[in-house]
């Protein structure tokens, strides 16, 4: 390949030597780093974990039917409406703070 041909070129040119580290004292890796394909969404390096039941949650504490599975559905979903409605009356309130601050001291810019 091309691309390896320059490289091996640029190495050999910056003095380095078939069978040494890279590295002032030549300390670095003698072999290369082996890749593979990753076809996952996690970090490199990230282990391979097996889903395990979370030991907080004992097993007689699930909904029982599905009724009540629809309910907890709902609260959750409920839940999370409510706190993106308070994060944007808190925008609204420190906007409108802001705008109050600079009508008192800058009248004319507002």
């Amino acid at each position: 390949m091309v691309i390896d041909l320059c490289f091996w070129q640029l190495l050999k040119k910056h003095g380095w030597k078939e069978g040494s580290g890279l590295g002032v004292s030549e300390q670095g890796r003698l072999e290369p780093v082996q890749a593979y394909v990753k076809n996952n969404k996690k970090g490199l390096g990230a282990e391979k974990k097996r889903k395990t039941p979370k030991p907080s949650d004992p097993p007689d504490s699930k909904p029982k039917n599905d009724e009540e599975q629809k309910t907890t559905k709902k609260t959750k979903a409920l839940s999370k409406r409510m706190r993106k409605m308070q994060e944007r009356e808190k925008q609204m309130q420190e906007k409108e703070f802001e705008r109050a601050f600079f009508r008192e001291f800058w009248p004319d810019n507002v």
